[in-house]
């Protein structure tokens, strides 16, 4: 039976799709749990959902019982759907529809890990600003070019949420108490957590150029950072080293000794990197995928990219659909 305080409590609906990643979908319901807790009050109630009420298999193996299928929501229910791999396939028809329904009739819904690939194919993304896992980033820019896709850890677009996967859903969670409840109680429940530093929309994802490379060189980060951002027209290694104020030589022994590998070499492997997960994840052709990395010749990406991975571009296509 709910009581006059329970009825004042926001509740959200999390639903767990097929595959759905663990990390996020616990990081995202245990700061309500403990808002609840260290305040004594029901701040917060939630439901969990999946599309036909079977209980809900992560993609870690742990089963996990849910409330009810797809139902109708409250005007002012907060829906979380919870992605992980294999996105595109556990995003179905019916799925969508619901979406679509759900957010006909004003329900703020967000996308955790995987799961705003889920919200842009529904169309509730077109126009807003969202985030997604930085290894999906590539293939949502290609399907999604309407949405302006950023590399936050989350982000909160009006009624329209999303979170990058693993601990950025307590960050938005935490923020979303912080906005309910303000501040002080966002921190305690942080505490509660030993999550020493939340973070904010302007924090992105990924550790920085130097963290990921273990070498703290201000214009080798720069030229890094050039070279990720300019993957379907690369820069000459010699535009590269004038950009930094160096020789073309000195940029190459500056890549040896940090990286043990040459600048252009560097490049290539950020260059089939990006192509293995467009493969890997959308529906392009090889030579489109190609192009989007760079390469002029079909041939030569083939046989850069069998260099690289040990199989060929349309071998590794095969592979996934006979997976699939």
């Amino acid at each position: 039976m709910q009581t006059e305080q329970d009825s004042h409590a926001r509740r959200f609906v999390f639903l767990l799709l097929r595959d759905f990643s663990m990390a996020p979908f616990a990081a995202a319901i245990e700061p309500l749990r403990l808002a609840n807790r260290v305040t004594g009050r029901q701040l917060y109630r939630w439901n969990v959902v999946s599309e036909d009420g079977m209980p809900a298999r992560a993609s870690n193996g742990v089963t996990v019982e849910v409330d009810s299928a797809l139902c109708t929501l409250g005007h002012d229910d907060t829906l979380l759907v919870c992605g992980g791999v294999g996105i595109k396939e556990t995003t179905t028809k019916t799925v969508i529809n619901w979406l679509r329904r759900e957010a006909r009739r004003g329900v703020a819904i967000g996308g955790l890990c995987t799961a705003a690939y889920s919200l842009a194919r529904a169309g509730l993304l077109d126009g807003r600003r969202c985030t997604i896992h930085w290894e999906n980033h590539d293939s949502f820019e290609e399907d999604f070019p309407e949405v302006e896709l950023t590399r936050s850890v989350y982000v909160i677009d009006g009624k329209r949420y999303s979170s990058a996967g693993g601990m950025s859903s307590l960050d938005l969670m935490l923020n979303v108490v912080a906005a309910d409840h303000g501040q002080d109680l966002a921190n305690t429940v942080a505490d509660q957590l030993i999550y020493s530093a939340i973070r904010t929309d302007r924090d992105e994802q990924r550790l920085s150029i130097p963290t990921r490379i273990g070498v703290r060189h201000p214009r080798l980060s720069s030229v890094i950072r050039k070279m990720e951002a300019n993957i379907e027209e690369p820069v000459s290694p010699a535009q590269l080293a004038r950009d930094v104020g160096m020789s073309t030589r000195q940029l190459e022994r500056l890549f040896r000794r940090y990286l043990d590998r040459s600048p252009k070499r560097y490049y290539m492997e950020l260059r089939l990197q990006k192509a293995r997960n467009l493969l890997l994840q959308t529906d392009m052709s090889v030579i489109n995928v190609a192009l989007a990395c760079g390469f002029t010749s079909p041939s030569h990406f083939s046989k850069c990219y069998r260099a690289h991975y040990g199989i060929t571009p349309y071998r590794e296509r095969g592979a996934r659909a006979s997976v699939e």
